[in-house]
């Protein structure tokens, strides 16, 4: 029994790693022009849990991260009115960098069609990574827009505390 508790994942971790590799790839798909498909294919074969130059990388979530991928890239134009919709005055999708735009892709998509997935998770989890890929200014920015575009998507869940305060410690350890 303790063999299997220590070998257990982290709740959470799989979805993690699949947000961070959905990123990655939608960034990639930017910059080079490939289709989703092409790209997945290369993350899952490549990529997760494998290790490159040394370095292991985590297993993800597989469906989830494929899941991210298709959905952010088949419904863009949607996202990116809402993104846009989120920003401050001045601030258009276009003129945020590639990275960006595919963190608030990934992050919009989620909070569009996974209402299973609590919008404090989905907010916590992509201002982290926002923290990994920039300085101090962009995840407070990345925060700023999450906060507004989630109060637009899934008011209810800000406006319950039985639904904000049940999911609270959810997403903790991550």
């Amino acid at each position: 029994m303790a063999k299997a508790e220590k070998t257990a994942k982290p709740p959470g971790q799989g979805r993690s790693v699949a947000r961070l590799a959905a990123v990655q790839a939608l960034y990639q798909m930017e910059l080079s022009g490939a289709a989703p498909e092409e790209v997945i294919e290369e993350f899952v074969a490549h990529r997760i849990g494998q290790e490159i130059e040394g370095d292991a990388y985590a297993e993800a979530d597989r469906d989830h991260f494929k899941w991210l991928v298709m959905n952010a890239t088949s419904r863009m134009d949607e996202l990116d009115e809402g993104i846009g919709a989120a920003l401050a005055a001045g601030w258009t999708v276009t003129r945020l960098g590639a990275l960006m735009r595919a963190l608030l892709r990934a992050a919009s998509a989620e909070l569009v069609a996974r209402p299973d997935i609590p919008v404090r998770v989905v907010m916590n989890e992509y201002v982290e990574l926002a923290g990994a890929f920039f300085s101090q200014r962009e995840p407070a920015f990345v925060n700023a827009a999450l906060d507004t575009l989630a109060h637009r998507l899934r008011a209810d869940e800000f406006a319950s505390p039985d639904k904000a305060g049940g999911h609270a410690g959810s997403s903790a350890g991550h």
